[in-house]
């Protein structure tokens, strides 16, 4: 009770820093909204409480989607156009497979360009699990929905990753914690429970109210020789070898506060087009650089006060845009160079012209859960995870 009693101090403590800077605002030139959502036009748009936009990725002009459902509905898959900037297509997941609530693993590509791979979690107290699919997106942005299976029965899949080279999946299920692989082309599952809590982790988890969507990590990273990189209890990252099927845990822990080491778990990666591995902590929003060669980590800190780094992406030379905060604060866009360190965009406010829109609105991102760069390095798009979530985009320029 004494350890739950400090963590809600501490969260509160972060509220007064997000009500001082939230009016800060980022409207670049050549920045928009893509409407999705709002139910004002006969134009095809998601119903609301079923597009929290937690998964993105691109494919040519096409944005592709997946969404969050709240309990008793079904997640969405979608395409939206770049150049058109209007959805392309809807697909229900419930089409395809049944009781799910959730895509928010993210995509993971082949090498083709337009065939990408996520995992789903199930509806909550159905003893169903989560399942792997297969996507294809067509030359009109249509979207083509395989079901590859349940790797770990009864549990959801929280964080999964692709290995094109050896058509291997790698993941982390829900709740229980458990590593899995999955071979695409011999369709053998192996389940590992090298990062599942010890009773002392669980103890201790106990002691903060958390529960397995709280401490588990949510994203997984290959390294340049195929590695794994996640997160475990309590605030360590682990390293699998595919080659030898073995473990180990790094000597560097995740960057943390202190007395908040039990909420620390990787947010979300990043591998930049050079190579270099960016990571990011949940617990206290920060930004870290991994040496996967030594396997050491440098904390190279707090883009803003709030916790959360739940999404980043690459942007033009070196420059890394990432998405810092979330509820009860609002979203803060910032980007990290290595020569000219962090810079705290705000919170993205962009243009919204759509039919029954025509005049065009000003759309504020609230809550950000998702990222993609465009394929051309172009654009920085934007997923919100809202009951109503748009699609927000801005030009991948260099910033000062």
């Amino acid at each position: 009770m004494y350890y739950r009693i400090i963590y809600s101090l501490i969260t509160l403590l972060y509220v007064p820093f997000v009500a001082s800077a939230q009016y800060t605002f980022f409207n670049p030139a050549g920045s928009f909204a893509v409407e999705t959502s709002l139910e004002n036009t006969d134009e095809l748009r998601m119903p609301i409480y079923r597009n929290a936009m937690t998964s993105l990725t691109v494919s040519g002009d096409f944005v592709l989607g997946g969404t969050s459902a709240q309990k008793g509905l079904t997640p969405l898959l979608f395409t939206g156009s770049l150049s058109e900037r209007k959805i392309i297509a809807i697909k229900q997941l419930d089409d395809v497979i049944k009781g799910q609530l959730s895509i928010i693993t993210g995509f993971t590509a082949t090498k083709s360009g337009n065939v990408f791979y996520a995992g789903t979690m199930p509806q909550p107290g159905t003893g169903m699990g989560g399942h792997i699919i297969e996507l294809q997106v067509s030359l009109q942005g249509q979207i083509a929905v395989k079901d590859l299976g349940e790797p770990v029965a009864g549990e959801g899949i929280f964080a999964m990753t692709f290995n094109a080279d050896k058509n291997e999946f790698y993941g982390i299920v829900h709740p229980s914690g458990k590593f899995f692989t999955f071979n695409l082309k011999t369709g053998k599952t192996q389940i590992f429970n090298q990062t599942v809590p010890s009773e002392k982790d669980l103890e201790t988890y106990h002691s903060f109210a958390l529960q397995p969507e709280d401490y588990l990590g949510r994203a997984l990273l290959i390294d340049q020789q195929g590695r794994i990189y996640g997160s475990r209890s309590i605030n360590k990252l682990f390293c699998f070898d595919p080659a030898n099927q073995s473990f180990s845990v790094l000597k560097d822990e995740l960057p943390f506060v202190w007395g908040r080491e039990a909420m620390g778990r990787i947010d979300s990666w990043v591998k930049m087009p050079e190579g270099t591995i960016y990571g990011s902590n949940a617990a206290d929003g920060q930004l870290f650089r991994l040496d996967p060669v030594n396997q050491t980590i440098v904390n190279l800190g707090k883009p803003i006060m709030m916790p959360r780094i739940m999404a980043m992406t690459p942007g033009k030379n070196g420059m890394l845009y990432g998405v810092a905060g979330a509820f009860p604060g609002y979203a803060h866009l910032f980007s990290y160079h290595p020569q000219k360190g962090f810079r705290d965009l705000g919170n993205p406010e962009f243009k919204m012209v759509s039919p029954g829109l025509e005049q065009g609105i000003n759309w504020r991102g609230y809550q950000i859960a998702s990222m993609a760069s465009s394929q051309s390095g172009n654009y920085i798009i934007m997923g919100e995870n809202e009951a109503l979530s748009q699609l927000m985009v801005f030009p991948a320029e260099d910033l000062p």
